[in-house]
């Protein structure tokens, strides 16, 4: 799930970033308005978290604007513009949740695992594939009951193939969901996690998972054909 991060202050926004990937969630950054809107008019994501006060466009136009194109993307305003009427207006021209500064790290959590399930009508799913499982609340991957250890990008690659198991993926798609813009890589990346996932999901049993690659179609997460 990709989270596209609008924030000018530079620390900030380094240090969010590493939370939330370190939470297990694709993010991309923009320093302000203006890039916010651009992105927003080009690309998809799962959830924004926007400041307010943004050099060369305000947070709240760039909200107007993303409402008024029909998005119907999670907004949470994160800022230290915490007056009643900021919070009013931001809630009145579509913001999701409103999260005033200074906050700790667990609460902007809890609220974007919150934004997201309400995203997917209100539920926590569990995924499942074989003995493959993933929990979308902890953010977690079992396989047959044991905790999968996994690298950031080897989890986001996994994430989507699990939300889509028993669908075909392409590459492209792959490649979207797991590197930002600003990532100095191509598709063909996608293989080297695909590889490495490849060898943690070894194991026997009819429970066992495998990622089928489907020449010029892209990769499929399904339940392993016994040999």
């Amino acid at each position: 799930m990709r989270i596209l991060l609008i924030e000018d202050h530079v620390e900030l926004s380094r240090w969010l970033s590493k939370a939330l990937r370190d939470a297990h969630w694709s993010v991309e950054c923009a320093m302000n308005g203006a890039d916010a809107d651009s992105l927003l008019h080009t690309q998809q994501y799962a959830l924004v978290i926007l400041d307010l006060s943004l050099p060369k466009m305000d947070g709240l136009e760039v909200l107007k604007r993303l409402r008024a194109r029909g998005s119907k993307t999670p907004v949470l305003i994160l800022t230290a513009r915490g007056g009643l009427q900021d919070r009013v207006q931001g809630l009145n021209l579509g913001a999701d949740d409103y999260l005033a500064k200074p906050f700790e790290l667990v609460e902007l959590e809890a609220r974007v695992k919150a934004l997201l399930r309400r995203a997917q009508g209100g539920e926590a799913p569990v995924y499942s594939c074989g003995a493959l499982q993933f929990d979308t609340v902890t953010r977690m991957f079992s396989y047959g009951g044991v905790a999968l250890a996994l690298t950031p990008r080897e989890h986001a690659v996994l994430e989507v193939l699990i939300s889509r198991a028993g669908r075909v993926v392409s590459k492209e798609k792959l490649f979207d969901e797991v590197f930002s813009l600003v990532d100095d890589a191509n598709p063909d990346a996608i293989e080297i996690y695909i590889h490495r996932l490849r060898k943690k999901l070894i194991r026997s049993g009819t429970e066992a998972v495998a990622i089928t690659t489907l020449r010029g179609l892209g990769y499929l997460l399904e339940v392993a054909v016994e040999k």
